[in-house]
C-alpha cells in the first residue's frame, strides 16, 4: 500500500478544516502535483477547535511549473510571505518567483489557529521545507520514469530535472505534472520522507531578499479590509457607551432618522446607523441622544497596582531549584525589588475594520485579523450556519501585534449585513480601536535576591503578577531559584481587570526581561562589578554569551560612559531566539527627557531565513519598544478609558529614534527561530539600565515618562 496517497488515506470525512468534500477538493485543485502536510503547532488542540491530523497546508505545482502553497497564516507586516517562500523555493529548487502564497483564505485553505508568537517560521517552517523536500523528490521519480535515468543520476535546479552528465536530457516541473494530479502526504517520518538540504546546500535561504510585498504597500495598490467594496455597501457607525461595563438605559434615534437616505438599526442594546457614504454616517451617529448606566469604579492607573496585588492568586511554580530559603539565610547581601508595567493599547496603523456580505446561504467576510479562521468559528456560531456557508478572507492586515486575534468588528459586520440584507462595512475609528481593543495587562513583578561574599548569584526568588510566563524564567547560573506566576496568563478572571487585556507583541515578555535584566543590573553594582562582566560571570549558555559578546564587541563597551550619557545592558529569550540589546541615552536633568541615542541589538535566531527581514523586524521592535519604555501608557478612571487619539497616548517619532545597528550571529546548524519579537522583550531593561548609569537613578515602572525620571532622581 503506498501511504503517501490520498486516495489511501482516512480523512474521517473531516478533512483538516476545508468546507469541502474530498471529492470537491481534489476537483477544484486541478492537475498538477499536489503535497499535503501537517503544520508544526497543529498537533493540540487550540479553543476547543479539534486541530487536524491529516494535513493543514499543502502546496501546488502546476502544468505551468508555478508553485503555490495554500496556508491559513497571514501576512500583517511580519515579512512571512517572503520568507516561507524563501523555504519552499530552496527545497523545491526553484526560483523565488515561480513560488506563490495563498494564505488564510478559509475556503482555499486548510485549517490553521491563526498568526501569533513567532511560530510561523519555528513550527510552519520545518513542514514546510518538509513538504518542498516530498515534492522534489516526486519530481525526480516522475523525471527519471520519463526520461529513463536513474534517479541518483538526475539534479534538480530551476524548475528544470536532467541528467547530471548531460545536460540536454531534461524535462521541466510543468511537463512531469502535465495532464495528471499526483497527490502525496508529508507524514513526517524519517524512514519514508525525503530529507531536507544541509544549511551548505541552501541557495535562497540564508540571502538577504526584498519584501515581495514592498511595491505594493509603498505605491498604495496593496488592499486592506477597508479597501473592499461591494456594490450597494452601507458604512456602519455603532453607538458605544461611555464606560467598560456601562448598559443602555434610553436611546433616541429620530434626529438619524430624519437624514436623508440614513438606515438605522435597533437589534436589543445594539444601535447602528448606515449610510453609503461613511462621513454621513458619522453625522447621523451624532445625532443619536442616549443615556447609560455607568458602574462606579475608584480604580485608575494609579492605584490599579494594589488592586491587582489584592484580587492576586496565590501562585503556580513555573520552576524551582535548590532550597530558596536556606541559600536566603547564607546571602551577605539581598536586594527586594517591585517593578510596574502599566496597561499598554496596541494602536496599529489600521483600525480593526470588516466588511460582511451576505448572498443566499452563503457569507463573505473580508476581514482585518490575525485569526481568519477563529473569525469563521465566531461568524458560524453568530449565525448558527453551516461552516462550509461562511468564508473569510484576509487581506493584508495593517499591524496585529496580537491584537487582532479578538473579531469584535466581524461580528458587528455580519449582524448588520444580516439584518439590513446589503454589504457593510464596520471600521473602528481611532476612538474605538483605543477603546474595544484589549489592552497589554498592568502587571508586577516583585524579586528578591542576594549575593554572596565572592559576588556570585547567592539566590533568586521571582514572583510576576499577570504577566505570564514567557520570558520568566531565568538562564543565569543560579543553584537556588524559584518563579511563580500569579494569574492565569494576562486574564487573571472576571473582577481583575476593569476592560479587556490580551496579547501584545512578546506578551508578557516585556515584562519579564525589563524586571529581571534590572534587577541583574542592580545585582551587579551591589557586587561591585560591571554589569556586562557580571553577567558573562553568570551565564553557562554558549549562545548566550555569544550574543553579549557580539553586541559588546559592536557597541564598544567601557564601564565609562561619556559625560553626560549612559550605557545599559540588557539580554532576553524570546522565540527560541536569543537576544543582547545594549544602549547609549542622554537625559535632560531638568525636564527628565531621555533621549536614546544608540542601540545595538545582536540576535541568534538559527538559520537565519531573510537576513534582510530579519533586520527590518529587529528595527521595527526597537523602535516600538520605545514606546512600551518611554511613553505609552493607557490613563483611565473604572471603565472610561482617557485615552482615545494620538493627542493624548504617545508613539515613538521620529525625533526620538537612535541610531540602530544590529548584529545577526550566523548560526546555520541550528532550526530557524522567531525573529518578529524578540528584539522588543529588551528595550525596557537596557534603557532603564542607561539612565541609572547615566544619572545614578533606578526607575522601577514602565513607562519611564519625564515625571518619572524627575522623582528617581530626587529619590537617589
Amino acid at each position: 500500500m503506498d501511504s503517501d496517497r490520498i486516495t489511501e488515506l482516512d480523512f474521517s470525512g473531516n478533512f483538516s478544516g476545508l468546507t469541502m468534500s474530498r471529492r470537491e477538493f481534489l476537483k477544484g485543485v486541478g492537475a498538477g502535483i499536489i503535497i499535503l502536510f501537517l503544520g508544526g503547532e497543529a498537533i493540540a488542540q487550540r479553543g476547543g477547535h479539534q486541530l487536524p491530523s491529516d494535513f493543514n497546508a499543502f502546496l501546488r505545482i502546476a502544468e505551468d511549473g508555478k508553485v503555490t502553497c495554500f496556508t491559513g497564516k497571514i501576512e500583517m507586516g511580519q515579512g512571512i510571505i517572503t520568507s516561507l517562500a524563501q523555504m519552499l523555493a530552496d527545497e523545491l529548487d526553484v526560483s523565488l518567483e515561480s513560488v506563490s502564497m495563498v494564505m488564510g483564505d478559509t475556503d482555499l485553505c486548510p485549517w490553521d489557529a491563526g498568526t501569533f508568537g513567532s511560530m510561523s517560521t519555528r513550527f510552519f517552517g520545518p513542514p514546510l521545507r518538509a513538504a518542498g523536500a516530498k515534492a522534489r523528490a516526486v519530481l525526480l521519480e516522475l523525471a527519471a520514469e520519463q526520461l529513463k535515468r536513474p534517479v541518483d543520476k538526475l539534479v534538480a535546479d530551476n524548475g528544470v530535472v536532467f541528467d547530471g552528465s548531460d545536460k540536454s536530457v531534461r524535462v521541466t516541473y510543468g511537463e512531469l505534472a502535465k495532464g495528471k494530479q499526483i497527490i502525496r502526504h508529508v507524514v513526517n517520518h524519517p524512514a519514508t520522507d525525503a530529507a531536507i538540504k544541509k544549511p551548505s546546500q541552501l541557495k535562497v535561504m540564508g540571502k538577504p531578499v526584498t519584501r515581495r510585498d514592498a511595491m505594493e504597500k509603498v505605491t498604495g495598490k496593496a488592499k486592506y479590509a477597508g479597501d473592499v467594496q461591494p456594490e450597494g455597501m452601507l458604512y456602519a457607525k455603532i453607538l458605544r457607551a461611555p464606560a467598560h461595563g456601562a448598559t443602555l438605559k434610553t436611546v433616541d434615534t429620530s434626529g438619524a432618522e430624519k437624514i436623508k437616505g440614513v438606515q438605522v438599526v435597533k437589534d436589543g442594546d445594539f444601535i447602528a446607523v448606515l449610510h453609503k457614504y461613511p462621513d454621513v454616517a458619522e453625522a447621523a451617529l451624532e445625532q443619536i441622544r442616549a443615556d447609560f448606566n455607568v458602574p462606579t469604579s475608584t480604580l485608575n492607573e494609579n492605584n490599579i497596582f494594589d488592586h491587582l496585588l489584592k484580587v492576586a492568586s496565590p501562585g503556580e511554580n513555573v520552576s524551582r531549584t535548590g532550597d530558596v530559603e536556606k541559600a536566603m539565610a547564607r546571602a551577605t547581601k539581598v536586594i527586594d525589588t517591585t517593578y510596574l508595567n502599566s496597561y499598554v493599547a496596541h494602536a496599529p496603523m489600521e483600525p480593526h475594520t470588516a466588511v460582511a456580505m451576505i448572498e443566499g446561504k452563503k457569507t463573505t467576510v473580508w476581514a482585518s485579523t490575525q485569526s481568519p479562521f477563529g473569525a469563521k468559528d465566531e461568524v458560524v456560531r453568530f449565525l448558527g450556519c453551516a461552516p462550509e456557508d461562511v468564508r473569510v478572507i484576509p487581506p493584508f492586515v495593517g499591524g496585529g501585534f496580537g491584537g487582532k486575534t479578538r473579531n469584535l468588528q466581524v461580528i458587528d459586520a455580519v449582524r448588520l449585513a444580516k439584518l439590513t440584507g446589503k454589504p457593510v462595512q464596520v471600521a473602528w475609528t481611532r476612538s474605538e480601536e483605543f477603546f474595544d481593543d484589549s489592552f497589554r495587562p498592568a502587571a508586577i513583578v516583585k524579586i528578591k535576591s542576594g549575593l554572596t561574599d565572592s559576588g556570585e548569584i547567592a539566590f533568586w526568588d521571582y514572583h510576576v503578577y499577570y504577566a505570564g510566563t514567557r520570558g520568566a524564567e531565568h538562564f543565569y547560573d543560579i543553584p537556588d531559584s524559584a518563579t511563580v506566576s500569579h494569574g492565569s496568563g494576562w486574564g487573571g478572571g472576571p473582577g481583575t481587570h476593569p476592560f479587556a487585556t490580551g496579547a501584545w507583541r512578546a506578551p508578557g515578555n516585556n515584562t519579564n526581561t525589563f524586571a529581571r535584566e534590572s534587577q541583574i543590573d542592580m545585582m551587579a553594582v551591589k557586587a561591585g562589578v560591571d554589569p556586562v562582566e557580571f553577567r558573562m560571570k553568570h551565564l553557562k549558555e554558549d549562545k548566550m554569551r555569544g550574543v553579549l559578546s557580539a553586541a559588546a564587541k559592536q557597541f564598544g563597551w567601557t564601564a565609562k560612559p561619556p559625560a553626560g550619557r549612559g550605557y545599559g545592558v540588557a539580554l532576553g529569550i524570546d522565540a527560541g531566539t536569543y537576544v543582547a540589546a545594549m544602549a547609549e541615552v542622554e537625559v535632560n536633568k531638568k525636564t527628565g527627557a531621555v533621549q536614546v541615542k544608540r542601540v545595538v541589538c545582536a540576535q541568534d535566531m538559527g538559520l537565519c531565513i531573510n537576513p534582510e527581514g530579519a533586520k527590518i523586524q529587529m528595527e521595527g521592535c526597537i523602535t516600538m519598544g520605545l514606546g512600551y519604555t518611554l511613553a505609552e501608557e493607557i490613563h483611565f478612571k473604572g471603565g472610561d478609558i482617557l485615552d482615545r487619539n494620538f493627542d493624548t497616548y504617545h508613539l515613538p517619532r521620529f525625533s526620538w529614534l537612535p541610531k540602530i545597528e544590529t548584529i545577526i550571529i550566523d548560526n546555520p546548524n541550528f532550526a530557524p527561530q522567531g525573529g518578529g519579537e524578540p528584539a522588543i522583550i529588551t528595550m525596557g531593561a537596557v534603557v532603564a539600565n542607561a539612565v541609572y548609569s547615566a544619572t545614578g537613578a533606578r526607575l522601577l515602572q514602565l513607562p519611564m515618562t519625564p515625571e518619572r525620571v524627575l522623582e528617581a532622581m530626587k529619590k537617589r
